[in-house]
């Protein structure tokens, strides 16, 4: 059974996403704008709304298989508080990260959603505390060690941000959720400012 925090991610995540496809209610101001700009949709709340919304089902199923796998065990470590602390700090360091690059790359403003940041720092901490549990690869399935999963899943993060393959994906955002994820764990294991 999932613990409480990912088990409410979850069902926050699919609620919003039904609401999203029954067109009940327009969500496009939930979505991460870019700031800046005379007609800017920018709002302080999108740095963490955006990660509920969803693009379409494969979207969201990859991201809620990413959280219940990840999620699961790595709430169950951190304890609910830290663990929830810990995922929105990832969401939000994702956005900061996916805004600050694309600034600075001149990328044309549109919209950004998804838990995928959140996820990818989760994928981080799995890595970091699980680093020889087996992962299996969907695509092709071979299983391989955490540690080694992550470090594959970053690396090909970094070359499509870098080289702008599978437009459309905010690779950007997947490694600011890591690195979020990872002063999290410093903060973890030494306080801040990360002092042994």
């Amino acid at each position: 059974m999932m613990p409480p925090v990912t088990q409410a991610l979850v069902f926050a995540n699919i609620a919003v996403f039904l609401i999203q496809m029954s067109g009940m209610a327009s969500l496009g101001a939930l979505a991460l704008w870019p700031p800046g700009g005379f007609e800017s949709r920018f709002e302080p709340w999108q740095l963490v709304s955006y990660a509920f919304l969803h693009a379409n089902l494969a979207h969201i199923f990859f991201n809620m298989l990413g959280l219940y796998m990840f999620g699961s065990e790595v709430e169950r470590l951190f304890g609910s508080r830290f663990y929830a602390a810990y995922y929105l700090g990832c969401v939000v360091s994702a956005a900061l990260t996916h805004l600050a690059v694309t600034a600075w790359m001149g990328v044309p403003p549109y919209p950004t959603v998804g838990a995928s940041g959140g996820v990818y720092g989760l994928l981080l901490a799995f890595g970091v505390y699980f680093p020889h549990r087996r992962v299996l690869l969907l695509f092709p399935p071979i299983p391989l060690p955490a540690r080694v999963f992550v470090i594959v899943f970053a690396a090909l993060e970094l070359v499509f941000g870098v080289t702008g393959t599978a437009a459309g994906v905010a690779h950007f955002a997947h490694l600011g959720g890591m690195i979020g994820g990872w002063l999290l764990i410093q903060y973890r294991r030494s306080g801040f400012p990360f002092r042994r």
